[in-house]
């Protein structure tokens, strides 16, 4: 698919920009329907761009925001992108629907989530790996291959499972915001702009993509 690309001078840059966009796109979508969902990956330049979000003119309680992917770990455990989530939202009043991999039965809390999962999202942010994986769909691992449920587990990756939105649930998105940063991400966004589709990050289809990436990680 086509992917506008934005290059900025370095990551606070970038996530000033990413800020303001996600905030003009809540406001828009309030005044336009009443309500802004937003499904938010984990990782260090997002949160920058939360702490910046945190801090603009957003109407917080017509927001509700859904995770992409979650570690398998224990509450409050620092991993987690739902505890730096609530770190950076303070006590801002968006909804958040937060991936249940706390339960015993974990596929029947995916089934669970995906139940909640809307028709479309507004805004899907989404992150890149080195080895091309985005949100928890990792090279190699059958995750890829889920095309019949909008949320699932992963194997084993850096020692944990993963519970995270599949290809078709990540295919509900009004539009993509991607947030690349650091020169270990070169060559994969090169891959992602080229349409390499033999790294997970290259098969995401949906109906808008905007790519935010600093200098580090531009193409040349």
């Amino acid at each position: 698919m086509h992917h506008l690309l934005q290059r900025f001078d370095d990551d606070t840059s970038l996530a000033d920009a990413a800020a303001s966009y996600v905030a003009q796109r809540a406001r828009d979508c309030v005044q336009a329907k009443g309500e802004f969902i937003f499904a938010f990956s984990g990782g260090t330049t997002p949160w920058a761009m939360f702490e910046r979000l945190a801090t603009l003119d957003v109407p917080w309680e017509q927001v509700t925001i859904f995770q992409v992917d979650e570690r398998i770990a224990p509450e409050g455990d620092a991993t987690r992108n739902l505890t730096n989530l609530q770190a950076s939202l303070g006590t801002r009043s968006a909804t958040i629907r937060a991936m249940p991999v706390n339960d015993d039965d974990l596929g029947v809390a995916a089934d669970r989530y995906a139940a909640l999962i809307p028709e479309r999202f507004d805004i899907v942010h989404l992150g890149l790996g080195p080895d091309g994986h985005t949100a928890s769909l990792i090279p190699g691992d059958p995750v890829l291959a889920v095309v019949d449920r909008l949320v699932s587990l992963t194997g084993v990756y850096h020692d944990e499972r993963r519970m995270t939105l599949t290809y078709p649930a990540l295919a509900r998105a009004n539009q993509l915001l991607w947030l690349i940063a650091g020169t270990e991400k070169r060559r994969p966004l090169a891959q992602l702009l080229a349409g390499d589709e033999s790294i997970p990050a290259g098969r995401v289809v949906a109906a808008s993509s905007l790519v935010m990436a600093d200098a580090a990680a531009s193409p040349s």
